[in-house]
């Protein structure tokens, strides 16, 4: 029996190389938040909302680790960085970024995690075109959840959050940055997978 057969069919891609166990479940969602906190620091400073490498760290935790250690991990960095770790974008944190303008996209990465890491679990992280649209998708989400938390934002600073204003300083200037980051991840994961199946048939 090789290893790709022991494994239930909705295994991911580090179930494949590491043995899962409670103990490294835990270091693997310890592991995706520390994955998240580093580019979040690989930043473009911008107000309210600056662009960072946050997303594709979230695609990547959550195509690897599934929905629930996915979202488990995106969890662990939104409180961690809540009571005082400078594991925001540009090293913030507190509660006051949570609330803040950019909270919701911070609860908006836990909702994406679980949704890419479910299609992962379902063997769409496989193939280039499939992983895109799950990519895409899960970059959509963050904005699903937090445009709305930052209309709200933007309002009780006495600013304009109608709904142009709020696609102004939220969504139109990530368009391309996510995009982008959504076609690496959609490239990577496959070429992971490849490889790693390639080993499993020389080990047979």
């Amino acid at each position: 029996m090789t290893l790709a057969t022991a494994l239930p069919a909705r295994s991911t891609i580090v179930d494949r190389v590491i043995p899962r166990t409670l103990v490294t479940d835990m270091a693997l969602v310890v592991a995706g938040t520390a994955l998240v906190a580093a580019l979040a620091q690989v930043a473009i400073p911008l107000w309210p909302v600056p662009v960072t490498g946050q997303t594709l760290a979230v695609l990547l935790v959550g195509a690897s680790l599934g929905a629930a250690r996915g979202a488990a991990s995106l969890s662990l960095y939104a409180l961690l960085g809540a009571i005082g770790l400078p594991i925001y974008s540009d090293a913030a944190s507190g509660w006051s970024v949570l609330v803040g303008p950019t909270g919701g996209y911070i609860i908006g990465f836990v909702l994406s995690a679980a949704i890419v890491g479910w299609a992962a679990e379902r063997r769409w992280d496989r193939g280039w075109l499939k992983a895109a649209v799950t990519f895409v998708g899960g970059s959509l989400v963050v904005f699903a959840v937090g445009l709305p938390w930052l209309s709200y934002s933007l309002g009780g600073f006495g600013l304009p959050n109608d709904l142009n204003a709020t696609l102004v300083a939220g969504f139109y200037p990530f368009i391309i940055g996510g995009l982008i980051k959504a076609g690496i991840a959609a490239a990577l994961l496959p070429v992971i997978w490849k490889a790693v199946e390639r080993s499993d048939r020389a080990d047979a």
